[in-house]
């Protein structure tokens, strides 16, 4: 585990001074789940004394979240969001999120991290691959998956997870089978036909929660499925045997991002938020407990976790997905999804 980090040092790099009449309070949705719990263990409490704030806890899946934005957009309730950094995309041009204020953190960050928007900006990279159940195969003495194809493969049928493409992971997992068999982002057909006949007959569940995704893995109804790097490690730092494969074909890459949401005027304790997110101690936290890589340059990790997040060469042979075509097609995607595979 990662050491507790000092409060007061933290305070003094990211505020220079604080000073408050009242208690501010600040709503922040968050994925739920292991994230959730993170943060309200060890990344809110330091937060809120180093503030003299009250952060509530909002959370739900990115599509939860995008939904709350666009019912409240004009009279936002959330402070800040965090997001899949395909959704935050969206987000962003759609107008839900306020430009970041300057600070210096932001000049210690990797490329990869800032949005052209600047809106938001990603808080760790993660990769979407195969997840597979270690207890069964060692004890079918089974070989570990290499392929999203084995995703296919007869043998697991009615043990397999796929997340619905609601989800971040499931819609990179359809373009990811869209491109195997011939197709893209702009041509979307042969990964709807590859997945409809190939991989739905094997599926147990769609369900993209992390929660139950523990559950039936830990049961062992699960053999092996498409998931995330980072859900895969929180998965097994609560004891569930499942490990993570960068597939042959490629993994895809995934940020976890936030952004601080707009309201009619900027909410400066919101981007101290976003900021506070970002500084090395944070950091450290997010990959040692979610398994996602820093971006943030400075950040230091023991070699346990370095162990558990995606490391430079995984990060490199990443493939990226082009968000600006996906987003204008994921209504009609999600339609089709729900007609022809999750029936």
């Amino acid at each position: 585990m990662i050491r507790r980090f000092a409060p007061a040092l933290i305070a003094a790099s990211l505020f220079a001074s604080h000073a408050h009449a009242e208690q501010q309070t600040l709503y922040v949705a968050v994925f739920g789940g292991s994230f959730e719990q993170l943060l309200k263990e060890q990344i809110v409490p330091p937060f809120e004394k180093m503030t003299g704030s009250k952060v509530i806890l909002v959370p739900g899946d990115t599509t939860t979240t995008m939904a709350r934005m666009q019912a409240q957009k004009g009279k936002q309730t959330l402070d800040v969001a965090f997001l899949d950094d395909g959704p935050m995309s969206q987000a962003a041009q759609l107008g839900y999120c306020e430009t970041l204020s300057d600070a210096p953190v932001y000049k210690d960050l990797y490329d990869a991290a800032h949005f052209k928007s600047n809106k938001a900006v990603t808080i760790g990279l993660d990769g979407t691959g195969i997840v597979y159940n270690e207890r069964v195969f060692a004890a079918k003495g089974w070989a570990p998956p290499t392929s999203w194809n084995d995703l296919a493969n007869p043998l697991y049928k009615g043990h397999v997870q796929f997340p619905s493409v609601t989800n971040g992971y499931g819609i990179e997992s359809l373009v990811m089978f869209a491109r195997l068999n011939g197709g893209s982002e702009q041509n979307i057909e042969p990964g709807f036909a590859a997945i409809k006949a190939s991989v739905a007959p094997n599926v147990l569940s769609f369900d993209p929660s992390p929660g139950k995704i523990s559950e039936l893995f830990q049961n062992d109804s699960l053999w092996i499925g498409a998931w995330g790097a980072g859900r895969t490690q929180s998965l097994r730092n609560q004891g569930v045997p499942v490990k993570f494969v960068a597939p042959r074909e490629g993994a895809m890459a995934l940020g976890l991002s936030v952004c601080p949401v707009k309201h009619d005027t900027v909410n400066a304790l919101a981007q101290k938020f976003v900021q506070y997110s970002l500084t090395p101690e944070v950091q450290a936290l997010f990959a040692d407990e979610e398994g996602v890589a820093p971006v943030n340059k400075h950040t230091e990790l023991p070699p346990a976790v370095l162990a558990k997040v995606p490391d430079q060469a995984t990060v490199a042979k990443m493939l990226s997905i082009d968000w600006d075509i996906v987003n204008a097609m994921r209504p009609a995607w999600i339609q089709q999804w729900n007609r022809q595979i999750e029936q």
